[in-house]
């Protein structure tokens, strides 16, 4: 999920037209080390909301199996809800605000360097769960799901199908107001808008049984991308601590909320709800333009870069972490200290092994 691209050659005359004569060239904003530091907490909190479903998991969803467990995977699963908003926000302001693509061909680039590791990381996953025995169906038939989003058993990558067309949608509009002619790219999403369809057709003509297509994102992501475009694109506020204070205070306000939903109405709460909102936006609204302090930076540079590797390796870590130790027999305190023993051992592991592949020059592969 990188965002910025190096200039290279321009881009090629079948890509687009010459943008107008009286067009002010863009200005590139410096880099933001606030949304480096975001992004290494939006990676933390999906570790930790995965880390929460294995506890979850073991009590088959009901209190009554085991309060602890239930307990401490439900509250490490709320707290975790802003993560996924807070994916598409980042994206939405790399691409309108951020880092604009451009032409055609440096968006391109950005997303083989997100599908190829995604589709690497799938079938590491399907072999993963062959060799453990948990896959549901042979590994065949996972594959071809997968390759039209029905994940499994790599579930946490079901974001990657929708942020791709996100991202695609807005570079196509950014690119089209910059004079650009992207036909390839408008191909490209005519294929998302009628996948559908098309797949279900040619499974009745074929009498075949087909699988879901869902290459697509709902109104809720694009508007989160939108809003985040907006919120991360603000003047540098002079509120001082206590602004960032009363955000943090409504965070943590929407993360109770979330989880007395998730609790007491319907688990899993949807992405799309008030509270998610709320969550996701003040999390936002605290830590944007917060200075890093500079002995810092060079650190949280480096370790955002390995966020998008550590969040595909990171649910194998956990569940070779949990299987061995989460019980739905847990006592209160066990329950706490195994969810964030894991949890913490899992964000290691997972930046750990994502760092090191990237110094043995294998980030283009696996992320």
């Amino acid at each position: 999920m990188t965002v910025s691209d190096a200039p290279t050659r321009p881009a090629a005359a079948s890509d687009s037209a010459a943008p107008p004569r009286d067009a002010a060239p863009a200005r590139r904003p410096g880099h933001r080390y606030d949304v480096d530091l975001i992004r290494l907490l939006c990676a933390c909190g999906v570790i930790l909301g995965h880390t929460g479903s294995e506890f979850i998991n073991a009590v088959g969803r009901r209190e009554a199996n085991g309060a602890a467990a239930y307990w401490a995977g439900m509250t490490a699963d709320a707290l975790s809800r802003f993560a996924v908003p807070m994916y598409f926000a980042i994206a939405g302001w790399a691409v309108l605000a951020g880092a604009p693509p451009r032409d055609g061909r440096r968006l391109a680039r950005r997303m083989v360097r997100i599908v190829v590791p995604m589709g690497v990381w799938t079938a590491v996953y399907l072999l993963w769960g062959k060799l453990r025995d948990t896959n549901e169906d042979p590994v065949r038939d996972l594959a071809v799901d997968a390759a039209f989003a029905t994940v499994r058993p790599a579930y946490h990558l079901w974001y990657l199908y929708a942020y791709v067309p996100v991202v695609l949608l807005l570079g196509f509009v950014v690119l089209l107001r910059a004079g650009r002619r992207p036909w390839w790219l408008g191909a490209v999403l005519l294929g998302f808008a009628l996948g559908p369809g098309l797949l279900a057709d040619a499974g009745r003509a074929a009498g075949w049984a087909t699988p879901s297509f869902g290459w697509g994102f709902g109104v809720y992501s694009l508007v989160y991308a939108a809003g985040g475009a907006l919120l991360f694109s603000l003047s540098p506020r002079r509120s001082g601590p206590g602004g960032r204070a009363l955000w943090a205070a409504v965070a943590t306000a929407a993360a109770a909320g979330v989880l007395v939903y998730q609790t007491q109405v319907s688990y899993v709460i949807p992405n799309a709800h008030l509270l998610v909102a709320a969550f996701t936006g003040a999390v936002l609204l605290a830590l944007t333009r917060v200075r890093v302090p500079e002995r810092w930076r060079p650190r949280v540079k480096r370790a955002a870069g390995a966020a998008f590797g550590a969040y595909l390796v990171h649910l194998m870590v956990i569940q070779a972490l949990a299987e061995p130790v989460v019980s739905a027999d847990a006592g209160a305190a066990e329950a706490v200290a195994l969810t964030a023993g894991i949890w913490a051992a899992s964000v290691v592991l997972s930046f750990g092994a994502a760092l090191l592949w990237q110094r043995l020059g294998l980030r283009r592969l696996l992320g």
